[in-house]
């Protein structure tokens, strides 16, 4: 959105808008690298529509303004035990900054965006935060259904497969994230 200053916080006349659908599997970075490019073209639109006064600006509507506080590397600490659509929506909205996160064996472990398990693998259903590897895999539980991890990050190392990361640490049987 363009828009006149006024006093307020982002309050002031529009000249105009636009629109980007959020897909099913976008994280943050993904969104924002989309917006800035529709943004800048919004803008010269927005100069040039102001050059030939074809534009007038539109009063805000107050209906539906919420406050969008920065997101903090604390609000990106995963919360194992909410469902398996909440753990999804957190990592790819903290993605690629602040950076999600969680704790193993008392060490942060960043992760990338996750995928909800198309079947629940062999054994009894996973405990929020457990872990079960199996050979091309790292499911974790949640309040619902498990989630597939994607690629992790131990503090000080590159990013790897989840499933790499658990043949060096060897999770035994019932291990849980930490938290």
């Amino acid at each position: 959105m363009t828009f006149l200053l006024e006093e307020g916080l982002d309050t002031g006349p529009v000249l105009g808008r636009l629109t980007e659908r959020i897909r099913a599997r976008d994280t943050s970075g993904d969104l924002l690298a989309r917006l800035a490019g529709a943004g800048s073209h919004l803008v010269v639109a927005t100069l040039d529509g102001l050059e030939r006064g074809e534009l007038v600006p539109e009063p805000q509507v107050p209906d539906g303004v919420s406050l969008a506080p920065k997101l903090t590397p604390g609000d990106a600490r995963v919360d194992w035990t909410v469902p398996a659509f909440a753990v999804d929506r957190r990592i790819r909205a903290c993605t690629p900054a602040p950076g999600a996160w969680t704790t193993w064996r008392g060490e942060r472990l960043r992760l990338q965006p996750v995928e909800p398990a198309d079947a629940p693998g062999e054994g009894e259903p996973l405990g929020p935060g457990e872990l079960r590897v199996e050979r091309h895999q790292v499911l974790v539980g949640t309040a619902t259904v498990a989630v597939r991890l994607g690629d992790v990050q131990p503090q000080g190392r590159r990013a790897m497969p989840a499933a790499d990361w658990a043949r060096g640490v060897r999770p035994q049987p019932g291990e849980r994230f930490d938290g």
